[in-house]
């Protein structure tokens, strides 16, 4: 492989020449600059963009963490952040976790991935976690602490808030939109309303579990966890699973807000071989207003979550940080508006409203 050594000597110039030529960092003259572009050529000369990190200490590179890139909700926000980085002449390294089944297993990903966006010298990271509550606090100054090895590193925290600890966060409230998927429910008539949860390690999933229950308590209904509540992680095939075992414990259900509309895609599998009709035997809602919710038949009444501003909005804001550089300015959080949207499975004469612009 050829050198920046040798481009040099191809062109006649000094290796500085060439340097500067190739990193725009000082003019150089038209006719040493068309010398060098022509060796680069005939050589088939390519930078190392290692070793170019190592000396201007910017990569021209951010990071991002996802739980489950071939889900349908993770495109949306990779979408916005995509849009933000090329405007800006940035590359973007995406690491998944993929097991989102274990906790430990999780955790353990997410670290490792912090580490080899660490060593690639990436000049920020947007990432997902799922580190519980009771562990936050350490687990997030020690990634503040790594990050930051090497040179400051900015984070963005999507999906939970983490300004807390010291992190930028850009976030949706799981809670509020859980208390608002089953008030709909209740206010439709369904007076036996089950719940397909997320992962019930992560604090997501929790949330919306609370926001589920609290409605049914404040509104007089009994909760009985073993029976109503139902873990899937987020895929279709868990949403189909278990849809069945909430038909199999709650016999009279008449109801189902699902944790996600990926999930309900699932669940409406389950029930359409049951002969159960959706919504008029039983009503369900998703989360998410992922593109596949509105041109499902039925369609499926959802929460709608901005999913690519999460993207626009954390890469603006990482980029800010960036061209910033270290301060000592108080962590930043962007809380992001979350909506109900009335479809054909919790309403029967609901209009269409197929989403043609996240196509």
């Amino acid at each position: 492989m050829p050198s920046i050594k040798d481009v040099a000597k191809r062109a006649g110039v000094s290796i500085s020449t060439v340097s500067h030529v190739l990193n725009g960092t000082k003019y150089v003259s038209e006719e040493l600059t068309r010398r060098v572009e022509i060796a680069v050529k005939e050589l088939g000369y390519v930078a190392n963009p290692i070793a170019r990190t190592m000396k201007s200490k910017n990569s021209k590179t951010i990071g991002v963490i996802t739980a489950d890139i071939c889900g349908l909700f993770y495109p949306y926000i990779l979408k916005g952040i995509y849009e933000i980085a090329n405007e800006k002449g940035y590359h973007v390294i995406i690491c998944d976790t993929h097991d989102v089944h274990k906790q430990e297993v999780a955790l353990k990903a997410e670290k490792n991935h912090f580490e080899r966006l660490i060593s690639m010298r990436v000049d920020g990271i947007i990432f997902t976690s799922a580190v519980p509550r009771y562990l936050a606090q350490s687990y997030l100054q020690d990634i503040i602490k790594s990050v930051n090895k090497y040179k400051y590193t900015p984070l963005i925290s999507i999906e939970r808030d983490f300004s807390g600890y010291g992190i930028d966060s850009v976030c949706f409230d799981s809670y509020s939109n859980a208390k608002t998927a089953t008030k709909h429910l209740i206010e439709c008539g369904c007076r036996h309303i089950g719940h397909i949860s997320g992962p019930i390690f992560t604090d997501i999933a929790i949330d919306r579990i609370k926001g589920y229950k609290d409605v049914l308590t404040e509104s007089g209904f009994a909760v009985d966890e073993k029976i109503m509540i139902a873990n899937g992680d987020y895929t279709h095939q868990s949403g189909y699973k278990a849809m069945k075992e909430l038909l199999k414990n709650m016999p009279d259900i008449d109801g189902v807000f699902i944790a996600n509309d990926q999930m309900a895609v699932g669940a409406l599998k389950a029930l359409s071989e049951a002969h159960i009709s959706v919504p008029e035997d039983i009503k369900i809602i998703g989360h998410d207003n992922v593109f596949i919710a509105s041109i499902l038949e039925p369609a499926i009444s959802t929460i709608h979550v901005r999913k690519r501003h999460i993207g626009l909005e954390a890469a603006k804001l990482l980029f800010r940080r960036i061209e910033q550089g270290e301060d000592q300015t108080e962590p930043i959080k962007i809380p992001m508006e979350s909506k109900l949207v009335v479809r054909k499975s919790t309403v029967l004469d609901a209009p269409e409203d197929w989403i043609l612009s996240d196509w």
